[in-house]
């Protein structure tokens, strides 16, 4: 039996045929600490299901080798390289292929989920007949491409629909959201559910018995793909995407919504070419070439930290928005953390509003009183003794944080680390009269702070390698992308954002409704407008970055953020530029005959690459990747235009100078082109 077999060798997979007939296969893909589906993996599982086609065994269990968990999804490297070579279809083709045969096979076949389940991982389980998952914590299942400006194209998006029903399916691939195993088992996507250490013997009974599923379940999933439910559903489905993302911008989840409504009641042959031919186009355009690089930047970023950041105890000093919800996020995050102020009354509003986020973000109410317990109030500030990582979150003014500085160093550790979340104040301002500079960092978070996804690690010429890894490690235990930067004023983000919302303001100050300059700044991709966003991070904080940050640039600052009235600071306030209700702004009406000027949109976005091109000039960062990562993430500059260096090089570096030169004969100096627009950087092909 079986002997197809014989005297065989794979490279990535393990074959066993078990005494009962069930053949288990193992990915334990060859040189990598994660199983992903590269071709070879792809070509050799082929020859395995061809070899069992002929000599069909009783059942085949599909699992995974590695601790780490199922299969993480194609690889997209190789992905980037069908892309560069113009063989994305073949690719396509094959894995469909593959997994068709698999589907195919005259027995019962099961995938043992375990970890993480993902993308062609997915569409692997997706082919086999039954699934069962691991009820470990750590087991996610999901369909992320869209999020790479793609849909699942191994079979995925013509099967799921089927499985589960079109509602269930749709959502999770418009969204991209991973599924724990029991939400899995609820939908319908896992047969069975199973305790990690006997998920294989579970998958084994399955083979040997099957199930079915209830009756309600496989008519609902049939129903919602009739012809008539596609043309009720899809154009539902359109609406809440566009409520999120532009098609223009975004066009993967409209195609993916697109290719169903048309193709959804086919055979499998009809729905799986359908699928093929939508997703080979979408792989061509460049929002999924965008968006496949930001990935490859956030796993860059990931790197940048080692394992582990020898930091257990965080003490923060400095109890407002910022320094009290960076507190909480650590707490959240399994750190000890004590939070200190001047009096009382400044720390209890950033306790309640830790206890909010522990309630938002911790789903079993029994776990949160051990998190709560990880946060303490600490008036005395007697956690500067015990801490391992300093935070400093006082006022934007360099005397007194210097003040601070000298009352709590001589308390710390010898190998504490000191760091401000100063947003601007160059570090050569803060260092003066530290005794030991080379433990003293900027770690900049970013408002709202359980959000925003990056933290720049600002750096000084005095500071010790091992610090600045040192804080990686801990961005990565808080789930964040930190970014090394130098420790000029404003660093990046702030520097590179400044000029954007000083020309809004400015366009504001003439007269331009700021709903206005919101529309024109959202058309171009960013999540929120300038004038909003002025209102977001407060007036205040606006008018404190300009006086640090103006000056350096040789800007001129408008009334609007040069002075702040008492209980007009914007969002926190309930009124600024904007009035605010429910934490919404509250728009004045545009008269419907009002044209916006032509060249609004380039006077907020020039002055953001402007200042982007003379960072890298001056190297605020290390290069170019590094610098559209930060602007992505710490911004949300449109990311699928890939950040302002990508953007740059898409449009064309020559041709944005000479629009810049045209604004700077209109408007005034403020656009004049920065050094470093003849970097060949700018100029290299976009891929």
């Amino acid at each position: 039996m079986l002997s197809g077999f014989d005297g065989l060798r794979f490279t990535h997979w393990q074959a066993e045929i078990r005494d009962d007939g069930i053949v288990v296969l193992a990915l334990d893909r060859h040189d990598s600490p994660v199983n992903a589906m590269s071709q070879d993996v792809l070509l050799e599982l082929g020859d395995i299901v061809e070899r069992l086609a002929i000599d069909p065994p009783k059942g085949v269990v599909i699992r995974s080798a590695k601790a780490a968990g199922f299969i993480a999804g194609a690889d997209l490297k190789e992905f980037q390289e069908f892309d560069r070579r113009g063989t994305v279809n073949d690719a396509i083709r094959r894995g469909q292929s593959v997994y068709q045969k698999l589907a195919e096979l005259p027995c019962p076949t099961v995938a043992a989920i375990h970890g993480h389940c993902l993308g062609g991982g997915t569409e692997l389980a997706l082919a086999c007949r039954y699934r069962v998952a691991s009820n470990d914590a750590s087991t996610r299942i999901g369909l992320p491409e869209t999020q790479l400006g793609i849909f699942p194209g191994w079979g995925g998006s013509a099967r799921l629909p089927r499985l589960v029903g079109a509602p269930a399916a749709m959502d999770m691939m418009l969204t991209g959201r991973t599924l724990s195993a029991s939400a899995a088992r609820g939908i319908g996507l896992v047969d069975k559910v199973a305790a990690p250490a006997v998920l294989l013997d579970a998958a084994v009974a399955l083979a040997q018995s099957g199930t079915t599923r209830p009756f309600k379940q496989r008519a609902g999933a049939w129903l919602t793909n009739t012809w008539l439910a596609r043309q009720i559903l899809a154009p539902q489905m359109v609406k809440q995407v566009a409520r999120k993302a532009k098609k223009e911008h975004y066009p993967a989840p409209y195609a993916l919504i697109s290719t169903w409504e048309r193709s959804g009641g086919g055979n499998i042959h009809k729905r799986l070419d359908a699928e093929r031919r939508a997703v080979v186009k979408l792989a061509g355009g460049a929002t999924a070439r965008n968006l496949i690089r930001i990935f490859f930047l956030t796993e860059r970023l990931k790197a940048l930290g080692g394992k582990d950041a020898n930091i257990r105890h965080v003490h923060v000093v400095g109890a407002g928005v910022m320094g009290g919800d960076i507190a909480a996020w650590a707490a959240y995050k399994g750190f000890d953390v004590t939070l200190q102020d001047r009096e009382q009354r400044f720390i209890d509003p950033a306790m309640t509003r830790a206890q909010a986020l522990f309630e938002k973000k911790v789903k079993d109410p029994a776990k949160r009183p051990d998190v709560a317990a990880r946060l303490k109030a600490d008036l005395a500030g007697d956690g500067v003794a015990r801490a391992d990582l300093v935070i400093e979150a006082i006022i934007e003014n360099p005397e007194a944080k210097r003040e601070l500085y000298q009352s709590l160093e001589p308390k710390m550790k010898a190998d504490a680390l000191l760091t401000s979340n100063t947003s601007s104040i160059p570090l050569v301002e803060l260092r003066e009269h530290i005794a030991r500079p080379a433990q003293f960092a900027g770690l900049h978070y970013f408002n709202p702070v359980a959000q925003m996804p990056l933290v720049e690690i600002i750096h000084h010429d005095g500071m010790a390698p091992e610090t600045g890894q040192r804080l990686a490690a801990f961005c990565k235990a808080l789930g964040k992308f930190p970014v090394p930067v130098a420790g000029s004023p404003g660093f990046l983000v702030n520097r590179v954002l400044f000029p954007y919302m000083l020309e809004a303001a400015t366009a504001y100050a003439e007269g331009i409704p700021g709903a206005v300059i919101d529309k024109a700044a959202v058309k171009f991709g960013m999540p929120m407008g300038p004038i909003e966003l002025i209102d977001t991070v407060g007036l205040d904080v606006a008018a404190g970055v300009s006086k640090e940050l103006a000056p350096f640039l040789g800007l001129q600052v408008p009334a609007a953020l040069a002075t702040v009235e008492p209980g007009k600071r914007g969002k926190k306030d309930g009124q600024g530029i904007y009035r605010w209700e429910n934490g919404r702004a509250v728009k004045p009406e545009v008269a419907k005959d009002y044209q916006a000027p032509s060249d609004l949109e380039d006077r907020l976005v020039l002055p953001l690459l402007n200042e982007a091109v003379a960072c890298l000039h001056e190297g605020v960062v290390a290069d170019a990747d590094l610098l559209d990562a930060g602007v992505i993430f710490g911004t949300g500059f449109a990311p699928f235009r890939g950040g302002p260096i990508q953007h740059i090089r898409a449009t064309g570096a020559d041709a944005l100078v000479e629009k810049l030169h045209t604004l700077q004969a209109r408007h005034g100096d403020r656009f004049s082109p920065r050094p470093g627009w003849d970097a060949p950087v700018l100029r290299e092909p976009v891929a």
